[in-house]
C-alpha cells in the first residue's frame, strides 16, 4: 500500500468538505471550491515533493466520478427539453463554432512554442469535459492525464473570467450565457452557470454534453488532419 498516495486521497476528501463550507458561509470568487481546492492540492505537492502519480494513485477513481456526474445532468436537460427544441440549430452551431475555434486555438499555441505531439494532442483535446477529453486524448495518441489537467485549467480560468467577460460584452440573454459557460468552462462553467440561474445551467450542461460528444465522433479525425 502506497501510505503516501493515502493521505493524499484523505487529505483532499477533507480538504473538498471544509472549502465547501467556507464557500457556503462565504460565497465569493476566490473560495470556490474548485479554485481554492486545486491551489492548496497544487501548493501541497510541490511543497512536499509528491509526484502526479502518487497523487493519482489513489484519487484515479475521483476523475471516474466525472463520468456519472455529466450523465446526471440529463435530469435539467430534460425538464426543459421544450426551450431546448426551440433552439435547436442556434446551439448546434454554437457548440461546432466553440469547437473549432477552440481546437484552432490549441494547436496555433502548440506550433507557436513547439509542443511534441503528445501535449499538442492533449492540449487539443481540452475544449471539452474531463470525460470526454480523456477518451480523446487516448484516441489521437495524446496523454490522458495531460488532458485532464488542461481541460481542469481550461474550466477554472472560465470560471473566473467568465462573469467578467459577459459582463464586458454586455450579453444579457440566459440563453447566450448559459451556452458560453459550457462551450468554454464544461462541467466547471456548467456548475456556475446553475449558480447564476437555472435556465443558464440547463443550456451549460446541453452544451457540454453535445460538445463532448461532437469532439469525440469528430475530434479524431479533426486533430489528426490538422497535425499530420
Amino acid at each position: 500500500m502506497n501510505t503516501i498516495a493515502l493521505i493524499c486521497l484523505l487529505l483532499t476528501i477533507v480538504i473538498y468538505l471544509l472549502c465547501k463550507k467556507l464557500y457556503a458561509r462565504y460565497p465569493i470568487l476566490v473560495f470556490t471550491p474548485i479554485i481554492l481546492i486545486s491551489t492548496i492540492i497544487f501548493i501541497g505537492l510541490a511543497i512536499f515533493d509528491i509526484s502526479y502519480h502518487e497523487y493519482i494513485t489513489y484519487n484515479q477513481w475521483l476523475i471516474w466520478l466525472l463520468g456519472p456526474i455529466t450523465v446526471a445532468f440529463a435530469i435539467p436537460i430534460y425538464e426543459y427539453r421544450y426551450l431546448i427544441l426551440k433552439h435547436t440549430i442556434s446551439i448546434g452551431i454554437g457548440v461546432v463554432l466553440g469547437m473549432l475555434v477552440g481546437v484552432l486555438i490549441a494547436y496555433g499555441f502548440s506550433r507557436l512554442f513547439g509542443f511534441n505531439d503528445e501535449i499538442t494532442h492533449s492540449l487539443m483535446a481540452r475544449s471539452i469535459s474531463t470525460p470526454f477529453a480523456i477518451e480523446l486524448a487516448k484516441s489521437t495518441k495524446g496523454s490522458a492525464e495531460l488532458a485532464t489537467a488542461f481541460t481542469m485549467m481550461t474550466g477554472i480560468t472560465g470560471v473566473v473570467i467568465g462573469d467578467f467577460v459577459l459582463g464586458w460584452i454586455k450579453l444579457d440573454s440566459h440563453f447566450a450565457q448559459g451556452a458560453a459557460f459550457g462551450n468554454a468552462a464544461h462541467g466547471f462553467g456548467s456548475a456556475k452557470a446553475m449558480q447564476r440561474h437555472q435556465e443558464e445551467g440547463v443550456i451549460a450542461s446541453l452544451t457540454m454534453v453535445v460538445a463532448g460528444l461532437f469532439m469525440v465522433l469528430v475530434g479524431p479525425w479533426l486533430i489528426t488532419s490538422l497535425t499530420t
